[in-house]
């Protein structure tokens, strides 16, 4: 009887660094910097203590010329043996640790799933690590800052928010994705989108119209918009995340497509626009990847109310809380120089009232798409 043939021996998993991509190389490399100045302060007998940029509206710099919100210089301190910082101190270790695994082992894990991660009991006490999630993701986001890297390239995702239909051709993790097929609910922005993830494969539209939020998008696409005006139609769930700010900023800066939104009439439709366009103060240091200095912003405009005819039935009378945040938004430094922005906010507040994108509907039910807004577009009538 024959022997059986001795298995042979499974040939030795090369290291990590060899597998690793040159990006990921590099943000490791921040990792070991961070753990290495971290180890030698306590080698030398010195308090283990970390710096963080300050993610603060007074660290935030507003740069007219590229028109966009960037980050100061200010920073802060974490050290180790201070009771209101040593917690912060130990959690960033341990979201650095769990990120160093990830990128070792070639693996990506969501927000949630990092928090999860990192989250038990210490060790002879009753404390946790993390206790929510509101807890955790700014810890990573102090990182991303800290180490210059983008969180993609912490191997993090957050949850898939919004959606876009329409002419362009896209290839996703080498798949070949034809948004012109994506049925009534349209194709799903990740939330990492960065060029060796998606790449633009054909495009014949000529610009792509932002809305607010599914509700209304589902009109524009239900009614074809997109099919009939040649463009592309997104939508980010009310505040864009990143992944669809991103995708926004490669639109226009790689395929110089235009960006038009359709917001609501209030203080949040502002800022909504105000974020697509020069950034946030939270994620100012990531403004020249996510920024769009040349966004418009179509509607719907407080003078809406008596140029289209509409109800009284659709004003949504303005509390303090609003009328606090317009003044707000009124006096940034990005809308203080702008006329036309401050006799639209003027006017938003001389009204009374706010409106929703929805209001339109109140007309007609295809009335935003079939006339609205392609009789602003035609008179090139929007806000920049």
């Amino acid at each position: 009887m024959a022997k059986k043939p001795t298995p042979s021996a499974k040939p030795a998993t090369p290291g990590p660094s060899a597998k690793l991509k040159e990006r990921d190389a590099a943000t490791l490399k921040k990792i070991r910097s961070l753990a290495d100045a971290v180890a030698g302060a306590a080698l030398k007998g010195k308090e283990p203590r970390l710096e963080i940029p300050t993610r603060s509206r007074s660290n935030t710099v507003w740069n007219k010329k590229k028109g966009i919100l960037q980050m100061g210089d200010a920073k802060g301190e974490r050290p180790l043996f201070d009771l209101k910082t040593a917690k912060q101190f130990m959690q960033t270790t341990l979201h650095a640790s769990t990120i160093k695994k990830l990128i070792e082992e070639g693996k990506t894990s969501s927000l949630r799933g990092v928090f999860y991660i990192a989250k038990h009991t210490v060790a002879g006490t009753k404390e946790n690590t993390f206790d929510t999630q509101d807890e955790s993701d700014p810890i990573l986001e102090d990182l991303e800052v800290s180490m210059g890297a983008l969180r993609e390239e912490l191997h993090i995702f957050a949850e898939n928010r919004g959606a876009m239909i329409g002419n362009i051709t896209l290839i996703d993790k080498g798949d070949e994705i034809d948004c012109r097929r994506m049925g009534s609910g349209g194709y799903a922005l990740p939330s990492i989108v960065e060029p060796d993830v998606i790449q633009f494969k054909k495009c014949e539209a000529k610009f792509v119209l932002h809305v607010e939020k599914g509700t209304v998008w589902n009109r524009f696409n239900e009614d074809r918009f997109w099919e009939k005006h040649n463009c592309i139609l997104t939508h980010g769930s009310g505040q864009p995340p990143r992944g669809c700010r991103r995708l926004l900023q490669r639109l226009n800066q790689e395929l110089k497509l235009p960006i038009i939104c359709v917001l609501d009439c209030d203080p949040w439709g502002h800022y909504i626009y105000s974020v697509i366009k020069q950034g946030s103060i939270s994620l100012a240091f990531e403004s020249t990847r996510l920024a769009i200095p040349e966004a418009k912003f179509l509607g719907i405009r407080a003078k809406d109310y008596k140029e289209c005819g509409l109800s009284d039935a659709v004003k949504i009378d303005m509390e303090d809380k609003d009328i606090k945040r317009a003044q707000e938004i009124m006096a940034y430094p990005w809308f203080a120089d702008n006329k036309a922005w401050q006799n639209e906010i003027g006017l938003l507040l001389q009204n009374g009232f706010k409106m929703e994108v929805e209001a339109m509907l109140n007309k007609d039910i295809s009335y935003v798409t079939e006339e609205y807004v392609p009789a602003r577009l035609k008179a090139r009538d929007w806000l920049d």
